[in-house]
């Protein structure tokens, strides 16, 4: 089964309150899940690749054979598919956690860069995450 997955993670600050979304569809096109969560105080890149480990987990979970992943992180998609070195050791380690949910899938992960405005399911998701986190 293919899945299609938006991510998109941020943070009010930078540190500061931050939060993911994820939005899964079936190759189809059809809305299966979502999820808003919230993270507590980390950095935006933090969360954008949170957002990415939570999609794949979950696309394990739902029998997934293949993914692609569409996030608005350009940053996120260039370090995935090698154009850009990682060299923040703490997004190293979340790097390595989104490498080995990529080997679980068989290889199977591709990444795709889009603009905000064509990931708007994931990104009102995040911010719906922050504002539950800070009670709003």
């Amino acid at each position: 089964m293919h899945l299609i997955i938006q991510t998109d993670g941020g943070a009010r600050g930078n540190p500061g309150p931050a939060g993911i979304g994820v939005a899964i569809f079936d190759e189809q096109g059809k809305l299966l899940e979502e999820i808003a969560k919230y993270l507590g105080r980390t950095t935006n890149n933090q969360a954008e690749y949170q957002a990415v480990i939570t999609g794949l987990a979950r696309a394990l979970e739902l029998g997934a054979t293949s993914v692609e992943v569409v996030a608005d992180s350009e940053l996120l998609v260039k370090q995935a598919n090698g154009e850009y070195k990682v060299k923040n050791p703490e997004i190293g380690k979340r790097y390595l956690e989104m490498k080995n949910l990529e080997t679980r899938l068989g290889g199977k992960v591709k990444y795709r860069h889009v603009t905000r405005d064509k990931n708007k399911i994931a990104d009102a998701l995040s911010n719906r995450a922050m504002d539950q986190g800070m009670g709003r």
